[in-house]
């Protein structure tokens, strides 16, 4: 669905992606991982088109979307949960969700309830907590209120950035299941986690970056890989 091919982007003159080439397939889960400050998170918003690369190819379901407003890239169907969240001070959490609609058009008010509801049995917290200002849940709270209004949406291809990053670890192991029940329901998935082995369990392949290039390729259920990839994290 996704495909990169020698993607190159810029911040300024620092010279951030240098040549990054990866795919994601229909239905599966891929994995980004590497040090801080390797361009884990610049290769998801230059996907998204919060930043424009400065040359390569970045195509999505056939179609080239390098350049691209970030607009036309969500109406296309690509869904990002950026890792600073980035929810709507002074709006509760059904009105942060009701935002998620925009990228959906057309949908009757009948169809947006029965849609919130859904979103409400995905996350049931959320449900709890509809009519609290979202910028006063907890982080891990958060969390789920900016995946579930990107899923609001419906996307195709789900950009999940450092998801589980200063949560409790009973928050953490709510995160990856959500994110276990979206890889099997077949939403296709690019994730960046710190938590290398507990993602490693969920993602179907993975890519290592290092100084603005992918250096592995492996999957996530082969032993060699897994340890190639803890050897290429520790140099």
């Amino acid at each position: 669905m996704l495909e990169l091919q020698g993607v190159h982007t810029h911040y300024g003159l620092s010279h951030v992606l240098q040549g990054v080439t990866l795919r994601v397939n229909a239905g599966e889960v891929v994995g980004l991982f590497g040090r801080n400050g390797v361009g884990k998170t610049t290769v998801m918003k230059t996907i998204a088109g919060w930043v424009a690369p400065s040359a390569g190819q970045l195509q999505f379901d056939g179609q080239s979307i390098g350049g691209a407003a970030s607009e036309v890239i969500c109406r296309r169907g690509i869904g990002f949960v950026p890792e600073d969240r980035r929810i709507f001070p002074g709006l509760t959490v059904e009105e942060n969700l009701v935002l998620g609609f925009m990228q959906t058009p057309g949908i009757s008010r009948s169809e947006r309830r029965r849609k919130l509801e859904h979103l409400y049995t995905q996350f049931p917290r959320l449900g709890e907590r509809r009519t609290q200002m979202g910028t006063t849940l907890s982080g891990g709270e958060q969390q789920m209120l900016a995946m579930a209004r990107v899923l609001a949406g419906q996307p195709r291809l789900l950009l999940i950035d450092e998801p589980t990053e200063g949560l409790a670890p009973m928050i953490v192991e709510e995160i990856f299941k959500l994110i276990d029940g979206l890889r099997r329901d077949g939403v296709p998935i690019l994730l960046v986690e710190q938590n290398l082995h507990r993602a490693l369990d969920l993602v179907d392949r993975f890519y290592a970056l290092e100084r603005g290039t992918v250096v592995l390729e492996g999957r996530g259920d082969q032993a060699d890989d897994r340890a190639a990839l803890v050897r290429q994290l520790s140099v």
